[in-house]
C-alpha cells in the first residue's frame, strides 16, 4: 500500500531555544530563508507524500499562518513586480494538502502520534521530526518508503554516531539484510554507552503500519509521564516485523544549538548565490 500520509508532531515548547522560541516556535527558526519545518516538508512532498498532520499546542499558529495564503503579502507583492518572490510564496501555500490538531496536553511523542488516529485512519503512515534536517540526493524519507515497499513493515530512520554519544539516542539491536537495511530485535532509549546494543541511533523518521495506535492506546506512561513512541514501536515488533535504514545523507540536530549553527554553515555553503563569499569570510575569520 502506497504512504500517502505523514504526521508531524510540533507541540514542544523548544525550551532550549529560549528566549527566541517564547513567541515563535522552534519549528518556525529560520535555517538561511526558509524555517526548519518547511524543509522538512519539502522532503515529504519530494517523497510522495499527499496531506500533512501537524500536531500542535498553544502558540503555534505561525505554523499554519505560514503555510496558509497571504492574500496581502501577495498582493504586495504583484504591485511591485516581484515575480519571484510572488511564486515562491504561493509555492509554499500549494505544495500539499495540510490538516492540523491540537495536542492538549504535552504527554509526550507517543501520545501526538496518538492524536493523529482519525486523520491516519486503517493506513500506514509517516512520522517526521521537524528539527532532523537530512541533506540528501534522495529524500531521506524516500529511502525509508523504498524499504517500506520491499519489506512490507514498520521501519526507522538509522544513523551510526560515536559510542559516547549514544546515550543520547534511542538505539536498535537488529539482524542485518543488507548494507543499508535491518530487521529490528530490540530496542533500547538512551542506554548507556556500555549498555548499547550498537552504535545504530534512531532519528526523526518513521514508516508505521496502523497497529501502532493500538499499542499506544494501551501504552503505559512511562520517564516523565510521557507515552514514549519508542515503547509502542518495541511492542509493535514482536508482532510484526520493523525494519531499519541506514539512510544516505547528512542528518542536522537543529534542535540543539551546536547543531542549528553546523547546519546554517553547512547550508550556506552550498547556496551559489554566495557560498564563495561566505567560504572566505569563515577562512578570514579562523586565520
Amino acid at each position: 500500500m502506497k504512504v500517502k500520509k505523514a504526521v508531524f508532531p510540533v507541540a514542544g515548547l523548544g525550551t532550549r531555544f529560549l528566549p527566541a522560541t517564547k513567541s515563535s516556535p522552534k519549528e518556525m527558526l529560520p535555517l538561511i530563508d526558509k524555517p526548519l519545518v518547511q524543509y522538512v516538508v519539502e522532503e515529504a512532498v519530494a517523497s510522495g507524500i499527499e496531506q500533512i498532520l501537524f500536531v500542535t499546542g498553544r502558540g503555534k499558529h505561525n505554523i499554519e499562518d505560514h503555510f496558509d495564503i497571504s492574500v496581502e503579502l501577495e498582493a504586495h507583492l504583484y504591485d511591485k513586480g516581484k515575480d519571484r518572490e510572488l511564486s515562491r510564496v504561493r509555492e509554499i501555500a500549494e505544495m500539499v494538502d495540510i490538516f492540523y490538531v491540537r495536542q492538549r496536553q504535552a504527554l509526550g511523542l507517543g501520545h501526538a502520534i496518538l492524536c493523529a488516529r482519525d486523520f491516519v485512519g486503517n493506513e500506514p503512515f509517516a512520522v517526521l521530526l521537524g528539527d532532523d534536517i537530512v541533506d540528501s540526493e534522495r529524500p531521506c524519507l524516500g529511502q525509508l518508503l523504498s524499504v517500506f515497499e520491499q519489506q512490507g513493515g514498520s521501519v526507522l530512520a538509522l544513523e551510526k554516531v560515536p559510542m559516547e554519544n549514544i546515550s543520547s539516542y534511542g538505539c536498535v539491536a537488529a539482524d542485518r539484510i543488507n548494507d543499508r537495511t535491518f530487521r529490528v530485535t530490540d530496542m533500547v532509549e538512551k542506554p548507556a554507552r556500555n549498555e548499547a546494543p550498537s552504535d545504530m541511533a534512531i532519528i526523526g523518521r518513521y514508516v508505521l503500519t496502523p497497529r501502532i495506535f493500538e499499542l499506544l492506546q494501551n501504552q503505559e506512561p512511562g520517564k516523565g509521564g510521557a507515552i514514549q513512541l519508542t515503547d509502542a514501536i518495541l511492542k509493535l515488533s514482536k508482532e510484526e516485523h520493523v525494519y531499519g535504514c541506514l539512510f544516505e545523507g547528512m542528518r542536522h540536530d537543529c534542535g540543539d544549538k551546536l547543531g542549528f549553527l553546523k547546519a546554517t554553515v553547512d547550508m550556506a555553503l552550498k547556496r551559489k548565490e554566495f557560498s564563495t563569499e561566505f567560504e572566505a569570510y569563515l577562512r578570514q575569520r579562523l586565520s
